[in-house]
């Protein structure tokens, strides 16, 4: 048996005999059914019993089947109405859906006519009960979120609070020693100051890094319309005041403008633009492109280099917290750098990947959301 046929059903029609007719068709289908006679009577009922769909007459006597309808509704939100109607009545109906009810049945019916209209009903009223059911978990679902990210920026407040005391003791106090007492110092225990410092340094990179990984995935986009080519542009002369003794060959290629967060997306472009004047560093004719190409259909941007590159079969681990393909004693750095990039670029309805080969460089790729559509530009190179 249908399950829809279970569900409580509840006949309202002026005409005795019509109403003890639906009843005892529609129980012998297995539904459970109740009728009464007038409006009046179904709100009084619907007060007091649950129902799943009730099937109303239009046209009757003192209250009509639209104004049931409306009442009814504010008793149960949920129940689902079907209207019966006469063939001349159909406008009349039509306007009763537009009230509030699922479909209607013209007089007169058969029952093969009458069971596929209820059973869609019935339906539809379960979809929507599972739809505000799914909602109302969504809703306690961001409740608990925002609940989860608070506590979660508390901690890290904390943390890195905690964190810091101690580390810029530690700096501080082996920054002294390193400048009031190295004479006195032998060679060794100047060159383990130092280290202590520098590794204190970086331990303070790290929680930096940390704090700003952490709250991207919660930080709201300001989106507007960014022109790549100038923020590349800006980057680039960041880092050449930066670096004024790096001679490194520099393409900008055509840029487009794209909707994002400004903010953001120039992160994104220190990131790589210092990563690729990072790993170009022992290169001897240092060059760094920068610019869109066709993937099959779709544009991707690209930072592409000659620096150090990476082992392909490393790859995965690029984009990790914390992952380097590179040793310390080669290029510094916290590891932080990618996964950050990676994040914002998510964000922004795209994806990032990379392809390399040790000693021969690397070429980092990114789409972003409307970058197909998005109108190139010529840029200068730098």
């Amino acid at each position: 048996m249908n399950p829809l046929t279970k569900s409580r059903l509840l006949i309202v029609d002026d005409e005795a005999a019509h109403v003890r007719a639906l009843c005892d068709t529609l129980r012998d289908q297995g539904f459970e059914v109740a009728g009464c006679t007038g409006g009046s009577a179904a709100l009084q009922i619907l007060q007091n019993e649950s129902f799943d769909l009730m099937l109303t007459d239009l046209m009757m006597p003192g209250m009509g089947g639209i104004e049931l309808l409306q009442r009814a509704l504010q008793v149960e939100p949920h129940l689902a109405v079907v209207i019966m109607t006469g063939a001349g009545s159909i406008d009349t109906a039509v306007e009763a859906m537009r009230a509030g009810a699922l479909d209607y049945i013209l007089k007169p019916f058969k029952l093969t006519l009458v069971l596929p209209v209820l059973a869609r009903s019935l339906h539809v009223r379960q979809l929507r009960l599972r739809n505000e059911e799914l909602a109302s978990q969504l809703r306690e679902h961001a409740t608990a979120l925002e609940a989860s990210n608070a506590e979660l920026d508390a901690f890290t407040r904390s943390a890195s609070h905690d964190l810091r005391t101690p580390l810029n003791a530690v700096i501080g106090y082996s920054g002294l020693l390193i400048h009031q007492y190295a004479a006195q110092l032998p060679a060794d225990a100047q060159g383990w100051l130092a280290r202590i410092e520098q590794e204190g340094k970086r331990m303070n990179q790290l929680i930096d890094d940390l704090l700003r990984l952490s709250r991207l995935g919660r930080q709201q986009l300001s989106l507007a319309p960014v022109d790549l080519g100038l923020l590349v542009r800006g980057v680039i002369a960041d880092l050449k005041l930066a670096q004024p003794q790096r001679q490194v060959a520099l393409q900008i290629l055509e840029l487009p403008r794209v909707m994002g967060d400004a903010g953001l997306l120039q992160q994104v472009f220190t990131n790589l633009l210092s990563n690729a004047y990072k790993f170009t560093r022992h290169t001897a004719q240092a060059a760094i492109t920068i610019g869109t190409e066709m993937q099959g259909a779709e544009r991707v941007l690209f930072v592409r280099d000659n620096g150090a590159g990476f082992d392909m079969a490393q790859a995965g681990r690029l984009f990790g917290a914390f992952e380097r393909l590179h040793h310390d004693d080669e290029f510094e750095g916290t590891g932080i750098g990618l996964s950050i990039v990676q994040r914002i670029v998510q964000r922004h309805g795209g994806r990032i990947w990379a392809r390399g080969e040790p000693g021969h460089g690397a070429t980092f790729y990114l789409t972003l959301k409307g970058l197909d559509e998005a109108g190139l530009r010529q840029s200068p190179d730098g």
